[in-house]
């Protein structure tokens, strides 16, 4: 073979026995069989890879240890799910449409039950009513039999007495229900009118004790029925603040307003009566006290008609037409008692009355007012019917409409979003899918086979929208085509460039190898010791130059030009690589196992272990050595160590030569600055040759180089069922 040695004694070496039994080999081989596993990816130094920087990576293989950008804190607003976006957008009128519907379903709660009260109200309110309208009739019918000398068991008396008793309790057991309304806040001042009133008609027995004793002096009897009356027709304005309705709050002031002028009536039919004898067949006698009250109740009669017509409004004419336009017997009532009032000898100028006569007739016009009373009762009633089915309806209605508008809102939401979501995902699924699988895929398909022979079309998002997703994702399959082309055109060029380096390095090898030929014949043919020196030294930078040369062709991915059919033993393998190292007299080689190398892998592993050596010798001290040692592995296979005590490599950069190493990166500019590394990592993937570099023990670094059983026997395979077959695996030598 060409590259001999030509110096004696630092590369020699005594052959081991077959098998690699000897101690180095027993000692040596558990030590470097471990693996320490893949590391962070990096650049070689020049040649093997030592103490350079980390490699660039390649145009069409992103940056495996690219750092992550900062994007801010989950929950801040750009980083939020499309759907949690939408969903958020959505709820701000959906949450303000519903709070302003609750709202008003919550305003119509409250008048339904406002209403409800009103009708309870209504209720205490005819009871009330009837109460007084019974002590109004106790009051007129017993003043002419007690103001002449009839007591309390007169059945007049006693009959109207009894009547009001019953409507007395009828009232006290009303007002329970009052005491269990749920709303204790409105009705708090009802809840204490009627205890007032409770409590003054516990006097009744008192008033009835002292009725009409004083002579002359009704007004004092009138009066205490007046109060107690007055407190039970009060109740009608406490249902005014017991509702915010308008209309309802109208209605009771009405109501107020016509039943204390029905009152005002009552109380001149009461004194009138009181001062009318019990016969007609002589005058009555009117004391000029009880004429100014009677007459101030008139006036306060008229006063309070002329308020109930502003208050109630239209209809109202309708509605008195009873009164005004009154009959004969009512007429007659109003112009007697206006004559006997307005003069302080009025009945004296008059036709003799009894007080019987004048009860009926008076009467007549307090069973109209009483009429008139109950239909304004009764309409306050439908009225709070009315509102509270109204409420109802309308809370139904904004309660339907509510949910029919959330029900729209969140469909319609649902089917946007998901529309938006499926296309973004869509958009998603394939960027990613591109980005890991395909394009990746495409780009090893051009760097391994012919460009021409590589489907290059590119497969669409999918998307076709008109919306700004369709558009990003038209975007994306134009930047997925540009991408594609790009890798295409590298890949072509890639291929232009080994095509050259291919040429240039064919040119290159013929000459050199003339070259060396014409060296060796020179050195035949030279007897001067240091002539034949300069020719061993200029044969020796020939054979360098023809290792830079086949290089290239590695470089290209092509088989060198130099092949051996037979098998050579592993000390002569290792003589060629020393001898094409310049500092080839520093390297000692030790140790070395009697085995043999297949033909086909001789030249391979030459360039391969010249180039470690290489490594070794540049990157450690003049002065020392380089050693190189052998052991057989009981499995066949052949470990091969190489020792220098240089600068060393840290931990990182080890780690990136090893995986650089295991899986060579594509050919770039940053590949020709580290020549040494990437060939050393095709040449043993090219025969599943596994190296791997480590800290050695004296300083320095151990190369550590891992020959199969197919090739460390000659070419041999091994038996089925042995260990030790070559196959390459990923890592360090095991």
């Amino acid at each position: 073979m060409q590259g001999r040695f030509k110096r004696d004694g630092s590369a020699s070496a005594e052959p081991e026995p077959h098998g690699g039994t000897g101690p180095m080999a027993v000692s040596s081989s558990p030590q470097h069989a471990q693996n320490p596993g893949p590391a962070p990816s990096g650049g070689g130094a020049d040649r093997a890879g030592r103490g350079g920087t980390p490699a660039a990576p390649t145009p069409t293989e992103p940056p495996k240890n690219t750092p992550a950008i900062d994007s801010g804190s989950r929950i801040a607003l750009r980083n939020w799910r499309i759907s949690t976006r939408l969903v958020s957008l959505l709820a701000l009128p959906v949450v303000a449409a519903t709070t302003l519907g609750g709202m008003r379903i919550s305003e119509n709660m409250d008048q339904i039950e406002q209403l409800d009260n009103m009708k309870l109200l209504t209720e205490m309110t005819t009871q009330a009513t009837q109460l007084a309208a019974a002590l109004q009739e106790e009051r007129d019918q017993s003043a002419g039999p007690l103001a002449h000398g009839a007591n309390a068991s007169d059945f007049t008396v006693k009959g109207v007495r009894d009547r009001t008793d019953r409507a007395k309790q009828t009232f006290l057991e009303g007002t329970q229900e009052i005491g269990d309304a749920t709303d204790q806040g409105r009705l708090s001042g009802v809840r204490d009118s009627i205890v007032g009133i409770a409590s003054e008609l516990n006097n009744l027995s008192a008033i009835r004790a002292n009725a009409y004793k004083s002579a002359r002096n009704s007004t004092q009897t009138v009066e205490a029925y007046h109060r107690l009356i007055d407190h039970l027709l009060s109740l009608s304005q406490d249902m005014a603040e017991a509702t915010s309705n308008p209309e309802m709050i109208q209605r009771t002031r009405a109501l107020a307003a016509f039943s204390t002028s029905k009152e005002y009536a009552s109380m001149q039919r009461a004194v009138i009566a009181a001062a009318l004898p019990a016969n007609n067949t002589t005058f009555g006698d009117l004391s000029e006290n009880d004429r100014q009250y009677a007459l101030s109740a008139l006036e306060s009669q008229d006063s309070q008609l002329d308020s109930f017509r502003s208050i109630y409004g239209e209809g109202v004419d309708e509605l008195l037409k009873p009164i005004d336009q009154a009959s004969p017997t009512i007429e007659k009532a109003d112009a007697y008692a206006g004559r006997v009032l307005k003069s302080a000898a009025g009945l004296k100028n008059e036709d003799k009355h009894s007080y019987k006569d004048w009860i009926d007739d008076d009467s007549a016009k307090i069973q109209q007012m009483k009429s008139i009373e109950g239909q304004l009762l009764e309409e306050m009633e439908q009225k709070a019917r009315g509102l509270k089915s109204a409420s109802q309806r309308e809370a139904i209605i904004s309660g339907a409409l509510i949910l029919l508008v959330l029900g729209v809102s969140l469909v319609g939401a649902f089917v946007v979003a998901r529309s938006m979501i499926r296309s973004l995902r869509r958009l998603q699924d394939t960027a990613t899918k591109v980005a890991q699988e395909r394009l990746p895929e495409l780009v090893k398909q051009l760097s391994d086979s012919d460009p021409q022979d590589v489907d290059t079309s590119v497969e669409s998002v999918g998307v076709h929208s008109r919306d700004e997703i369709g558009q990003v994702a038209a975007a994306f399959d134009d930047v997925h085509r540009e991408a594609v082309r790009l890798a295409a055109e590298q890949a072509l060029l890639r291929g232009n460039v080994n095509a050259m380096f291919t040429n240039l390095s064919r040119r290159s090898q013929g000459l050199i190898q003339r070259q060396l030929s014409l060296i060796s014949e020179l050195e035949s043919r030279e007897a001067d010791p240091d002539q034949l020196s300069s020719l061993f030294k200029l044969d020796h930078l020939a054979t360098r130059m023809r290792r830079n040369g086949e290089n290239l062709l590695v470089l290209a991915g092509e088989e060198p030009g130099r092949r051996w059919t037979r098998p050579v033993p592993l000390v002569d393998v290792l003589r060629a690589a020393a001898s094409e190292v310049e500092q080839y007299e520093r390297i000692e080689l030790a140790s070395v196992p009697g085995t043999e190398v297949a033909g086909r892998v001789v030249n391979d592993l030459v360039h391969l272990l010249a180039e470690l050596l290489e490594n070794a010798t540049s990157f450690s001290s003049p002065q020392t050595k380089v050693k190189v040692t052998g052991h057989a592995l009981p499995d066949g296979r052949v470990l091969i160590e190489i020792h220098d005590t240089g600068i060393g490599l840290s931990p990182e950069d080890l780690a990136q030569i090893n995986e650089r190493l295991a899986a060579p990166p594509t050919v770039d500019v940053s590949v020709s600055r580290r020549m040494g590394l990437f060939v050393v990592g095709r040449l043993s993937q090219r025969h599943g040759i596994r190296i791997q570099l480590r800290p050695s023990d004296s300083g320095g670094t151990t190369a550590l180089v891992m020959l199969p059983v197919d090739v460390a026997q000659g070419g041999k395979k091994p038996a089925p069922g042995k260990p030790g077959q070559g196959a390459p695996q990923s890592g360090g030598p095991a």
